[in-house]
């Protein structure tokens, strides 16, 4: 399985943010849309990402007057990215060496969606369900 099928199941709707964003605005955005991060953008370019991890961190270090500080002081700066055509194994194999559980999707240099380590997993668990299945059904006809 693809990046590009991942998207084409799940959508490729990807919530930004400015790099002057206050880490208090991106807080509540990642609240009221139930997700762990949200890229950081310049027009088409992507900046960096801003993870619950992230801003968590920045209160531990800061205390409230991170809550004030712009996105860019806290994102991670050197995103690493997927494309449409790398497959579920080398997306899950990447995340879970990086320790990261958010990758933007860019292709020809542009933010085209992003998955989450969810995502992955979930791909990866039907794709072995389903090999069971044909193991089982194998068996029983033979």
């Amino acid at each position: 399985m693809t990046v590009q099928r991942i998207l084409n199941d799940k959508g490729s709707a990807v919530t930004t943010c400015r790099p002057a964003d206050t880490i208090a605005n991106v807080a509540k955005v990642l609240a009221d849309k139930k997700i762990g991060a949200v890229v950081v953008t310049e027009g088409d370019a992507v900046r960096g990402i801003l993870s619950e991890r992230d801003i968590v961190r920045a209160i531990a270090g800061q205390g409230d007057k991170a809550l004030g500080k712009p996105a860019s002081d806290y994102m991670t700066e050197n995103v690493v990215t997927c494309a449409l055509h790398d497959t579920n194994d080398d997306v899950m194999q990447i995340m879970t060496g990086g320790r990261f559980r958010h990758a933007p999707v860019v292709e020809d240099g542009k933010l085209v969606g992003i998955i989450s380590i969810g995502d992955v997993v979930k791909r990866r668990i039907a794709e072995i369900e389903r090999e069971a299945a044909e193991i089982r059904e194998y068996i029983t006809m033979a």
